[in-house]
């Protein structure tokens, strides 16, 4: 640990690493303190106080965990950046459904800022039904927490909060382009790690000190499984056929170094299909909202939001096997691979090119997706088996589900960023053991 920390340190001996890792810390806390603005018209301790009343581990207090607390206190974010998270799911979709799409995913880099446009716009309209179904919410279920006329708050609230959900996506973008990189997934991330600790002081001094122990082994266990999972890949050896570079000959080696194989992720969907399963399981509370007076939505509504339910569980699982293959088949397209590995002399041993080659990766991946279907799932109901054994539904929500894919996935791949830009320094990785060291320095003394 110590040496870790020593490495650490010395990522900041590098002077554009140094510039970019504070400037990243500089647009999370402008996050962080707009997180405290409040909306107009609402009293954010009476809000905060109902919402802590009517909590139940549904979609409200995911969502509330994603903009780390802003959604309960009606902050100028209380959408946070989960509309441009739908509006790019729905964009990379049809992507792979309308030829045109397709066909400006072809177009390269220009093609590309098309594609980002129409995301802006379509975050813009999703931000704006959100901000109506947010003022829905506020009136049938918090109406104490108003203090505004009805059509000055509808209006000044819808506005206020599309505003907010697209400077939060001008911060993502900005922390992507000169910052650490994965702007809108840091942005997520930090959001929950801010929820994590007054979920952990609370949990802490309302349970016995043994229980809690037990809590943070159990958490810790869950999390080292989901690294693994996270970053577990069933590799497919590669093969190049012999080809003249120059005067020299290439390809026909297979070493450690050019690492020639195909690396398929156990879990290629990532966190989506839990996203997309939960985007279902929370679609009849969030029309609750428009039909309060309905008793059969009551009905409904009164089971899908016991989310630790044995039926819920059930069903929310068979959602995300179902989701994992399908994103996973968009997400690898064998095709495309076979047809990569064709045109750079690339080929499976024991496997003709073309689509034998398709056919054999088609195999394997599905053979893979199975298992991590399973896991994912799993992972996915981890926070109801935790509320069930005694945990609180605040923090029973770390113990897997979203939350802990996300935090895990975004410190890998930040940890991934921060590698890289100390390899194209010729220093050391960060996760290497000893001091980080300038490796042109070390060849210039020996």
């Amino acid at each position: 640990m110590e040496r870790f920390i020593s490495n650490l340190q010395n990522t900041f001996k590098i002077p554009e690493l140094k510039k970019r890792i504070l400037y990243t810390v500089f647009l999370l806390i402008i996050f962080r303190v707009g997180s405290y603005v409040i909306l107009p018209g609402i009293d954010s301790t009476t809000l905060q106080n109902l919402f802590a009343n009517k909590q139940g581990g549904g979609v409200l207090d995911l969502l509330n965990t994603f903009v780390g607390g802003a959604f309960s206190r009606g902050s100028i974010f209380a959408l946070g950046i989960m509309p441009y998270i739908s509006a790019s799911i729905i964009i990379q979709l049809l992507a792979t459904a309308l030829p045109n799409f397709q066909k400006l995913q072809r177009e390269g880099e220009s093609g590309t800022r098309k594609l980002n446009q129409y995301t802006r716009y379509l975050t813009i309209l999703i931000t704006m039904v959100q901000a109506a179904g947010y003022v829905v919410n506020l009136q049938t279920q918090y109406q104490q927490a108003l203090m505004m006329p009805s059509t000055m708050f509808w209006l000044t609230t819808v506005f206020v909060l599309t505003a907010g959900t697209l400077f939060l996506v001008w911060l993502g973008e900005r922390i992507t382009d000169n910052g650490i990189g994965n702007g809108v997934s840091l942005l997520i991330a930090v959001g929950i790690l801010a929820d994590l600790i007054p979920s952990l002081v609370t949990e802490a001094q309302s349970v016995p000190a043994m229980f809690f122990y037990a809590e943070l082994i159990a958490l810790g266990i869950v999390t080292l499984g989901v690294i693994l999972f996270t970053t577990g890949t069933r590799r497919i050896p590669v093969n190049y056929a012999r080809r003249m570079v120059g005067v020299r000959t290439a390809g026909g080696v297979i070493t450690n170094n050019t690492r020639q194989f195909i690396p398929l992720k156990i879990n290629s969907a990532g966190v989506m299909p839990i996203i997309f399963a939960q985007a279902l399981m929370f679609l009849p509370a969030t029309l609750l909202n428009f039909f309060p007076d309905s008793e059969t939505w009551l009905v409904v509504s009164s089971v899908f939001n016991n989310y630790t339910s044995v039926g819920y569980n059930i069903l929310f699982a068979a959602l995300i096997i179902v989701f994992t293959y399908f994103y996973t088949a968009v997400a690898v397209n064998p095709n495309d691979i076979a047809e990569q590995l064709r045109k750079n002399g690339g080929f499976v041993p024991g496997i003709k090119p073309g689509k034998d080659t398709s056919d054999h990766i088609d195999d394997v991946l599905t053979k893979i997706t199975l298992p991590g279907a399973i896991f994912l799932a799993a992972v996915a109901i981890m926070p109801a088996i935790a509320a069930r054994l005694g945990v609180s539904s605040q923090f029973a929500q770390f113990f897997g589900g979203t939350s802990l894919l996300i935090m895990i996935g975004v410190v890998l791949e930040t940890i991934q960023q921060i590698e890289s830009y100390l390899l194209m320094r010729h220093y050391d990785g960060l996760m290497k053991t000893g001091r980080v060291k300038s490796k042109s320095t070390v060849s210039a003394t020996s």
